[in-house]
Parts: structure tokens; sequence; C-alpha cells
């Protein structure tokens, strides 16, 4: 008989949280099904019982995807089922992946495998904030070493108050939306976006988080309680030879220790200087069969790290010679490519972006098919890291996760700051090309793709800059240094990662990672604060090549216009199967799009010149303007009958130019009198209430003889 184990606590608010194993999945090594609402992850974990050889880090990959059926749905799609796993997937993967992978042994290297599937879906309870959990709960019930639990929550500010887990309702109405990743003792992992909150907002949100992460740490540790556990798998993944460390230690420390405190600012000259020491020692070496070379290198890097970490803490000065606040060098230009919708580059130091912008239409929107998210996204940053940019040979294989989640950290820079919708018409595509990295390249696109959309006319509220933060400290003297503006070497080697972004007043989205136990608030504050005079000092530097956004959109974007017209009105601009529409766009040049907003239409037009733009929009007014009686009008024949003739005087709308309304005369017969397609004036004389037809004259208009 399946006799499952089940434990469960209550959220702030009180709603309820479960966890249950034992029933699903239990040939994995560890396997759960976390609940809440009627959302439902299951969490299965496994891990090889030995390390390849040559291994010093933990071939770790986790796996989110969500399946359709746990929202009703079918896949769209030629295929109609689950594929590659969605952006959004793969954005909660590096979530999961980037709290759960400091948590396990140094030296654990077996290949482990963390799969989390939603399996049942409910709106109001998103499964973003809940995945880590039922990860950690995997890993706990597992005997996979892990020095867990850690759990995940979503934490957002709104009126005035701190959420945690919120709706999607709650998420919309916030100012604040971070996702806080953390052990019982210390916080992990942080990201998320905000409108322009300051410092201590940040800090407060983070400890109601933590408070709540807390007792879901004690629920797992609940159920670890509850299950027959034999304790952590035996395992030895790692070879040692301590004469060899010792060695290393002691004929390239010093050596190494000089080429830090020395401060070199070329990257590549910087490299070359240590790896003399590595040759040196390697020269020294007499030849020996039993000379590990993989040892070697592990322990070379080891006491090369030491150096440098030291070498900071004791000096107060970086790898590159720079103070501990110290920004790089930035220049910028915007402009740059001719034929962009709006284009800039972004340096500093050795990090370099390359930034487009292009205006699109409604129909350039993106698609969003999955089972929690659905519908059209306007705004799209794309960031690409191409191997060259680090001076790698490295085959392009389209966008790995890296660039997924550094994309989106920049998108979420931004987004907040850009025109509302009813302001802006066009799709926005950002896409960035990182020419030269050496760390912050992140924050290179942040403050390129700032420059690019106000040199495409785009009226953001304000400048956005960013900026990457580290740390390196030693837990022993409590020395500890906060790094502003890394490099992709101090990044490393830190024992923090901390990028923020925002303008001239407030945060607008964060990421934090931290590789250390015990960083307390007081630290985290200075670091904020710290962020906050580097991101001011980026912003006025931006300043010198573009303070905002031009006045007008440049000669070669497509011009928009919005107009509102009537519900009932939407029909007529279309016509029967599009045919009044596709007319409009045929002999006007310009693209036309209709669509049902509320209780009103929305017409947006597109044009590449003012011409096409103006005929358009006096088309579309034409087709929706009212009849005025008493107007007069220019009208075309449409038919002829006995009894008169039908005129199109308005565009979709014909009236009856009846034989008795075409002169004062007397008219026996209508032949000879109009042709079809001729164009006549005629005044409209009255709309019948009951029909709605229109009665025409032309008579009106001519001057009554005497007799």
């Amino acid at each position: 008989m399946i006799k499952p184990i089940n434990v469960s606590t209550k959220l702030p608010d009180g709603r309820e949280v479960s966890i249950e194993t034992g029933k699903l999945a239990k040939q994995a090594d560890g396997s759960v099904v976390l609940t809440m609402g009627k959302t439902m992850i299951i969490a299965s974990t496994v891990s090889k019982k030995d390390a390849m050889d040559n291994v010093d880090f933990l071939p770790l990959s986790v796996d989110y995807q969500e399946k359709f059926a746990s929202a009703g749905k079918i896949p769209g799609g030629f295929l109609k089922r689950e594929g590659r796993l969605s952006d959004h997937e793969v954005l909660i993967c590096r979530l999961v992946d980037r709290v759960l992978r400091p948590l396990f042994p140094s030296d654990y290297h077996a290949d482990t495998q963390v799969v989390l599937n939603l399996i049942s879906a409910d709106k109001d309870v998103l499964p973003d904030a809940l995945a880590a959990l039922a990860a950690s709960a995997a890993l706990t019930v597992s005997d996979i070493p892990f020095n867990g639990p850690i759990s995940e929550v979503r934490v957002v500010k709104s009126e005035g108050k701190y959420i945690v887990n919120p709706t999607p309702e709650q998420i919309e109405k916030s100012t604040l939306n971070l996702m806080v990743g953390a052990s019982h003792d210390n916080i992990c992992m942080v990201e998320g976006e905000s409108k322009e909150v300051s410092e201590d907002e940040i800090v407060e949100a983070l400890k109601v988080a933590h408070e709540t992460i807390k007792s879901l740490c004690k629920l797992q540790n609940d159920l670890l309680k509850k299950i027959k556990s034999n304790g952590n798998r035996e395992y030895s993944h790692e070879n040692s030879d301590e004469d060899l460390q010792k060695d290393i230690q002691d004929k390239t420390y010093n050596d190494l220790y000089k080429i830090a405190e020395k401060g070199i600012a070329d990257k590549k000259k910087r490299g070359e200087a240590f790896n003399e020491v590595r040759e040196k020692y390697l020269s020294s070496i007499e030849d020996n069969e039993d000379f590990d070379e993989f040892l070697f290198k592990k322990y070379f890097h080891d006491v090369e790290k030491d150096a440098i970490r030291n070498a900071v803490l004791d000096k107060k000065i970086r790898l590159d010679g720079r103070k501990l606040d110290e920004i790089r060098p930035i220049w910028s230009e915007v402009d740059y490519l001719p034929n962009a919708h709006g284009s800039s580059i972004f340096t500093r130091g050795e990090t370099q972006s390359l930034t487009s912008v292009t205006l699109g239409t409604k129909l350039d929107e993106q698609m969003i098919d999955g089972a929690m998210n659905s519908g059209y996204n306007k705004f799209i940053l794309h960031y690409n890291f191409p191997g060259y940019s680090t001076g790698e040979v490295r085959p392009n294989r389209g966008a790995g996760r890296r660039e997924i989640g550094h994309g989106n950290l920049a998108l979420r820079a931004l987004k907040n700051m850009l025109p509302s919708d009813e302001d802006n018409p066009y799709t926005i595509r950002i896409v960035s090309d990182i020419l030269e990295s050496n760390g912050s390249s992140s924050m290179a696109t942040v403050c390129a793709g700032s420059l690019a959309l106000m040199d495409a006319g785009v009226e953001i509220k304000k400048p956005v800059s960013g900026i990457a933060m580290g740390m390196i400290s030693d837990s022993k003297s409590g020395k500890y240094a906060i790094l502003s503006d890394i490099l992709g070497d101090e990044d490393h080697l830190g024992d923090m990662d901390f990028k923020v972004t925002g303008t001239a007043d407030g945060i607008t989205a964060c990421q934090m990672d931290i590789k250390i136990d015990g960083l307390s608030y007081d630290i985290l504050s200075e670091a904020l604060n710290q962020a906050k005079e580097g991101r001011l000092h980026i912003l006025k530097e931006m300043s010198k090549t573009m303070k905002s956004s031009r006045s007008d959109l440049k000669a070669h974007t497509p011009r928009s216009h919005k107009m509102s017209i009537p519900k009932d009105m939407i029909g007529a601009v279309i016509g029967p199967g599009g045919k009044i529409i596709q007319e409009i766009q045929k002999e006007s040049g310009a693209t036309v799009l209709v669509e049902e907003v509320d209780d009103h239409g929305v017409v947006n037009i597109f044009s590449s010149n003012q011409e096409d733009m103006d005929n358009a929009v006096e088309r579309v007014k034409a087709i929706v303007a009212v009849p005025e009686v008493g107007e007069t009008y220019v009208g075309k024949v449409k038919t002829i009958k006995d009894f008169g003739a039908f005129i199109e005087f308005m565009p979709g709308k014909d009236g009856l130019l009846h034989i008795s309304e075409i002169k004062w005369e007397r008219v026996e017969s209508m032949e000879g009198i109009l042709e079809e397609g001729e164009e006549i004036k005629v005044k409209l004389i009255e709309v019948d209430r009951r029909t709605g037809k229109f009665r025409l004259s032309r008579k009106a208009l001519i001057p009554k003889p005497e007799k």
C-alpha cells in the first residue's frame, strides 16, 4: 500500500502550502508534489553515483516546464505538443539553479538533474515563486548531498504594504516586485524590477521575504523528520596531493600577489603576467610522470584567487588599478547605424555594446503561447554574446540561458520607463550585440538601450543606467571590500555579484547572487548606496552624449497615427471580407490596423511618409463621419434607375437622388440625364428615422428659376 507523507504550513495571509512525497516518481532519488491552491508542481531529482574524470565543478541541470494540460490548453504549432523550453521557462530554470547551486558541497561533482513540471495551474497562484521550494524539497528527501533546505518567494509592495507570493492583480498594482531565494540563515539570490524605489525599500522587502522563507525551510525539515532517511550518500569525487598544493602555494603566491597589487588595467597584459608565473612554475618541475596536470590547474587557480582577493583586502587596490568605488572610463555615441530607427554604442572600460532600436507595427508584436501566459508582447529586448567579444572561438548555436537571462534583466530595467501603450503605438525591439566583454555586459546593454531609445525618438520618462557591484570578504578577519563596476575576473573571484539599474530618482531592476554565508543587511545597504553613486556617475557620462529623447522620429522611421472610432463603425472601416481596409491600404500605401478596445474601436495607421499617412487618415475619417442633414457633398453616381439614381456621397454611404430632385424643371426620364461614375454635388435633405435611408437633392443647390 502507498503511504504518502504530507506536511503543510500557511503563508502570512493564511493561504496553505503543502508538500507530499512517497506517492509519485518513486524511482527518482527524491521526488515531491507541491500544492498551493490549484497549482501543483512535481519535482524530481537524480544524481549519478560517481563523477566523471577530471571534473572540478558541479554538472547541475535544472529543467522547468509548464504542461499545457495543467491549464486545460492544447499547445499551438503543427506538432501540438510541448517542445523546447520557452524563454519564460528558461528564466524560471535560472531562478532555481542560482539558489540551489551554491548549496551543494564544493567537492561534489556528480551529474545532477532537477526536473520540475507544472501539472496543475491556478491563475491566482503563480508557479515561478514555488518552483525552487519544490526543487529543494525533492533534494531534501533524497540522499544527494545538499546543504539546504532553501526556498524562494516573491514579495511585492502594493499600496504601501509588502505582500508575499501575491496574485497577478496585486503584482499589477505594485511598485516593487522581487523574487528572493534564501536558506534559513542567509539570502542567496535576488532578482526583480521596480518603479524607481529607494534602496531602503529593497532592504525592507528582503527582510519580509526572509521571514516567510524561514517557515518554508522549517516545513522541509519537518518533512525530512517524517521519512525514513539513511542520511546522505558517501562519495569521493576529488583526488588530492597536499605536497603539490603546498609547493604551488610556496612558489607562486608572492609573485601572483605582486601582479595583483600592481593594478594592470589591460586585460590581455594582465593575463599574460599571470601566465608567466604559471609557466615559470611548470618549467621548474623536472620531468615527472606522476605529475597531475589537472590538480596543478586546480591548485594554481586557488592560489591565484587567494592572492588577488588578499591584495584587494590589504591594499584596497583592484586588479586593474582602480579604487574600490571607481568606475571605468566611459564613452558613448548615438546615431551610429544610418538605417536603424535608433542606435548607440556604449563602452565602459573593456566592455562594449552596439545596440539598435527598431519600431514596428502591431503586426510585429511577439505572440506568447504558454500554459500560464498567452497574448502579445510589444516590447522585445534581445542580448547577443558572441565568442569574439572575449577573444574566443565559439560556434553560434542561438541564444543560451545566459543570453536569455541577461536580456530579461535589461528589459525589466527599461520597460517601466517606456511611454504607456496609449502614448506608444509601436512595437519596440532592442538588440544589444556585445562587441567586447570584461564584466557588466548586461549593464552596458541597459545604458546602450536607454541611449538608443532616446536616439529613436521614443519618449522615455527618464534615462536609465546600470552598474554591477561585487564584494570580496574574509570571514576570519572580518575584512570586506565592496567593488563598483566589477571586471569579469572580479565577478568570478568575488563573493557577491549585485547588478542594480535605475534612474536619477530610484531603482528600476536588480539581480543579486551571493556566494557566502552571513551577509548582513548593513553591508547590503552599503553596497546599494555605493551602487547609487555609481549609477548617478554613469548617468552623468551618458548625458554628455544625449540628455533626452529626440523631439521627432527620424525621417526613415514609420510614422503612426492613432484614432478612436465608434464601436459600431469598426465593420464599416474593415468592410465585407476586409474589402474596404484593403482598398485604403492599396490606394494610400499606408498600413491600417483596426482592433476593438473596451467599448470603442482603435485605428492605428503606419506610413513611411506624411502624404500617405494623411491620405489614409482622411479615408478613415470619411468612413466614420456621421452624415449631417443640410450638408453638401461631392458624390459619385453608382447606379441609375427609372425613378432616380443612387449616389455614394460618403465612403460606404449611398443615398437616393430622386428624379424629382435632379433639377427644378420636370424630368420625364433618366435617360441621358446622368452617367454612372459621374461626380455631382448633392445636398443631404433627409434621413429616414425608421430605415436610416438618405434622401439627396441636386436641385436644392441650383437657384430656383423665377417661373
